[in-house]
């Protein structure tokens, strides 16, 4: 994250959250925004048929669910997907600093655009067909495969089964 992003949480409280903890519920009420010190927290979201996608994986530096900042309510179930620490600032106090100091602002408004980016790449490869054809696009654009624990969360996020996705790793690997 940048410096200007991460001056915003400088005073914020530092909370740590088990792996498999919510912070945050469909519905709930947008009081907190949340930056992540350490671990890797999700926006996950439930189809009625059941399937898991995840819509943002944060990690190190990264803010959960900003665009909620401009929401009442969220639109996504918020996940520790691993122990986690992260720092939290009330919706309030958050908002008042971007509108205290217009080149904190500004930077915000850039660390949005760069979401906006990244949630495009993510539409992008769950629109192609094939499990190797999504695994390909998302290692070009994010590098390894994340460890054993992570490729459950990499298969929500690729919109595919963990079945699927552990049949395409074999698959390479022979």
């Amino acid at each position: 994250m940048s410096d200007p992003i991460s001056r915003l949480f400088e005073t914020a409280q530092p909370v740590a959250i088990v792996a498999g903890d919510s912070l945050f519920h469909v519905g709930d009420p947008v009081r907190r925004v949340y930056c992540v010190s350490s671990g890797c927290l999700a926006l996950r979201r439930v189809a009625e048929t059941g399937a898991e996608m995840i819509m943002q994986t944060a990690r190190d530096g990264d803010v959960l669910a900003e665009a909620s900042v401009y929401s009442d309510a969220y639109h996504c179930d918020g996940i520790a997907l691993e122990d986690s620490l992260c720092k939290v600032l009330p919706k309030p106090v958050f908002l008042d600093l971007l509108s205290r100091d217009a080149a904190l602002e500004r930077a915000w408004v850039s660390h949005l655009a760069r979401g906006i980016q990244a949630a495009r790449a993510r539409a992008e490869i769950r629109g192609l067909k094939t499990v190797a054809q999504r695994l390909d696009m998302w290692l070009a654009l994010n590098g390894d495969l994340p460890g054993k624990g992570g490729r459950s969360a990499l298969a929500a996020e690729l919109g595919v089964s963990r079945e699927a996705l552990y049949r395409e790793i074999a698959r390479r690997r022979s």
